[in-house]
């Protein structure tokens, strides 16, 4: 059992209704706080001077008293430049190194300095705490407090930073990060994810050697496009699915963000999180709160296996909307018609989704506007009116034309976006964000709207309640995102006498507000986050989504690569995943690799062949039984495609009666006659027995497997199991069940 720490006498503590608060005050003492979770601590301690330094980062000790005796092993001297463990690092005054914070006061002193003040820990409930740290400079009523948000089982941390002063002016911000990690391991390797259009989460590790690595974006909207917030921080050893120490996370903003990670003379490493200060500076006027985005990063001790199933969990339980609920398979009409179709094309598709026992229909692009049509990517966007040459009876029709052949019916929109040749362009040219006095610059022939505005913000909310209002029964909004910002200005600022360098940041506050508005309404209604691919898709948004795309490259070999990358951060249950006519591979091929997440089809189902037909509603079927185990089971990533011909990854019921794996070939130029080795299962019960049946088959195919013979967990986790992947059998689906 772990030991009481006791506080000394000088220390105050109070309860408060269903929590304790421990509330430590400002003295000579050295101050300790643990930030703790299952299997990993991050202590922050005073100095001398009562700067916050964190001191250790590692698995928790036995006894929490022990953390005060770290404080005589951590000592720095001058000899020692550079070398700066603060918790929150202040620019201006005693540090030399890479700061968390810079502002200029309202006297024009560019100088600050943190000092401890108090603390307290609040427990939500058996799982989750809360840790505050108050921080002030002594000189200047300037507050900074840290959060520390702790979910105990799932090993995550979601940190942040809250920003306050009452000085008699505005203060100027020029950096204020969310998060300052500093870590005395040697030798760390990073992995990153870089991408663009149609290559979205591409890994790159390295070694981090001394000097600095940032990680950042300056698009402003779509701000993901090119570069991801994710990132995997292994310490000691590069990054390994079943051992080492490792840090698993993202930046959950969702504009122009910055990760810093610098290692010191002496191979220490500081990570520094937040916006991207870039063109952003922020003035901050008296008495009003500035709260950073979040850090949200998940620890293990056994690799990124672990660290991924604990942020899985964690995730669907806290923070994607509706995570532990049901999703929408579904038919979009994109690649079926593109622009080109009318009220009575529309209709004819619902009886394919009908055949193929999907749950939902979506109308994508091209169903709105009027003076300047919607028929291509040039015109349109903004005038969120039913075209009547396309849908004479709107779209209440569709609804319930879809509702007689018994599936639901959702739709596309693009609300953040202009068109210039659009109604909205020409009586709101205030609203977009554009640069008066300089030629105008488009992203894919669009521009984007400028939500600081409140009568933005307003006239996009209104975009999806009047849709809402108009259809009742409309039962899921697919939203798009296609444009960066180019030519970064905004009217609105301009006349409330704001700085222009507010933009980037107040653009995604007014998003945040507009989504807590259409939450607040219709709470549950599934949204599905989609930005030209992977451009959006982080833990903010996704408390009002129910999920997101992450690629328009849907050949089926690519989103293998793609949806292991993705595998890292997200749980299946939030990835869309189409059948599309991308890629050479057979219907089954891109049938089962789509299955690995939430399911959709964008075909023209109705030109299938028989047999394609036929397997195609099996498969459909088929995933209706074992959908479950992929949205809400654990996942276990058994053979890497970036490492070998093959890809296995595997998703366990948490009650380890059932399982399902997936198995495909991946490298066509080696000729693989077949898998000569057994793989490796993993997350059964190794008491209970089990037998292995091949589905998905396609008609007339017969499995080579028996699925009659009975192994042991132990045997199939420690031996394994051989899928006989080869050419001709390159994706294999294989269902693990319990035999009692």
């Amino acid at each position: 059992m772990r030991k009481t720490h006791h506080l000394p006498a000088i220390h105050k503590t109070f309860l408060t209704i269903g929590s304790m608060l421990a509330v430590v005050s400002l003295s000579a003492q050295t101050v300790t706080i643990p930030i703790e979770t299952g299997s990993n601590v991050i202590v922050l301690q005073t100095d001398s001077e009562s700067r916050l330094r964190t001191v250790y980062f590692g698995e928790p000790l036995t006894n929490e008293s022990d953390y005060s005796a770290i404080s005589s092993l951590t000592r720095l001297d001058d000899d020692n430049i550079g070398i700066h463990n603060a918790a929150y690092t202040p620019a201006g005054t005693w540090n030399l190194v890479e700061p968390a914070i810079q502002v200029k006061h309202s006297d024009g002193n560019a100088s600050l300095e943190l000092k401890y003040v108090t603390h307290k820990r609040e427990r939500i409930d058996d799982n989750t705490s809360l840790t505050s740290i108050q921080l002030r400079d002594p000189k200047y009523p300037f507050n900074v407090t840290l959060f520390y948000k702790v979910w105990k089982k799932e090993n995550v941390i979601e940190q942040w930073t809250e920003i306050k002063h009452t000085e008699k002016k505005p203060v100027l911000h020029e950096k204020y990060a969310s998060a300052d990690l500093y870590f005395s391991n040697k030798d760390f390797y990073l992995t990153t994810y870089q991408g663009q259009w149609a290559k979205e989460m591409q890994p790159t590790e390295t070694k981090l050697e001394r000097g600095m690595r940032s990680i950042e974006t300056k698009l402003g909207a779509r701000a993901m496009l090119l570069q991801s917030p994710n990132f995997i921080l292994s310490f000691g050893q590069p990054a390994s699915e079943n051992d080492g120490l490792v840090m698993l996370g993202q930046l959950a903003w969702s504009g122009n963000f910055k990760m810093e990670f610098e290692v010191d003379p002496y191979e220490n490493l500081r990570f520094i999180s937040g916006i991207n200060p870039y063109a952003s500076e922020y003035s901050l006027v008296p008495n009003q709160t500035f709260k950073t985005a979040s850090l949200i990063y998940a620890v293990s001790n056994n690799g990124t296996g672990e660290a991924s199933r604990n942020l899985h969990s964690w995730a669907r339980k806290y923070r994607v909307l509706d995570g532990e609920g049901e999703r929408l398979t579904l038919l979009n009409n994109w690649e079926a018609t593109y622009f080109d179709f009318d009220e009575d094309k529309i209709t004819s598709l619902f009886k394919d989704a009908r055949n193929l026992g999907v749950d939902l229909f979506l109308l994508d692009d091209g169903w709105f506007a009027n003076k300047y049509p919607r028929n291509d990517d040039k015109t349109g966007l903004g005038d969120w009116q039913e075209n009547v040459k396309k849908l004479p009876h709107g779209i209440g029709h569709l609804v319930q034309e879809a509702a007689k052949e018994g599936i639901k019916f959702g739709i596309w929109i693009e609300p953040e976006m202009v068109s210039p040749k659009s109604e909205l362009y020409e009586n709101h040219l205030d609203w977009v964000i554009r640069q008066p006095d300089r030629p105008e610059v488009s992203y894919r022939n669009q521009l984007v709207l400028d939500l600081s505005n409140p009568e933005v913000q307003d006239f996009v909310y209104g975009v999806v309640d009047g849709l809402f209002t108009k259809n009742p029964d409309l039962a899921f909004i697919k939203w798009d995102c296609n444009a960066v910002i180019y030519n970064a200005y905004s009217a609105y600022l301009d006349k409330k006498g704001l700085p222009q360098s507010h933009l980037y940041v107040e653009y995604v506050h007014g998003l945040y507000k507009v989504l807590e508005r259409i939450r607040a309404k219709y709470p549950k209604v599934p949204m599905m986050l989609c930005s030209g691919g992977g451009g959006r898709g982080d833990y903010e948004l996704l408390k009002y989504f129910t999920e997101f795309w992450p690629s328009d490259d849907t050949d089926p070999l690519e989103r293998i690569f793609m949806q292991w990358d993705y595998s890292y951060f997200f749980p299946a249950i939030a990835v869309d995943n189409h059948v599309t006519d991308w890629g050479k591979q057979p219907l089954k091929f891109r049938t089962d690799v789509a299955s690995m997440g939430k399911l959709g089809f964008d075909i023209v189902a109705g030109e299938l062949n028989e047999k394609d037909m036929q397997f195609a509603k099996e498969a459909v079927a088929n995933y209706h039984g074992f959908k479950d185990m992929v949205w809400h089971g654990d996942q276990y990533r058994l053979m890497n495609p970036h490492d070998n011909d093959m890809a296995s990854i595997m998703y366990v019921k948490p009650d380890k009666t059932r399982a399902i794996i997936f198995n495909y070939l991946v490298n066509y130029r080696q000729r693989l006659q077949t898998s000569v080795e057994p793989i490796k299962l993993n997350g059964l019960d190794p008491s209970k027995k089990y037998q292995v049946k091949e589905i998905n088959l396609y008609p007339g195919a017969r499995s080579w497997l028996n699925p009659e013979k009975v192994y042991s967990g132990d045997f199939l986790m420690k031996v394994g199991f051989n899928p006989l992947v080869n050419l001709n059998r390159t994706s294999v689906v294989l269902e693990v069940n319990e035999v009692r």
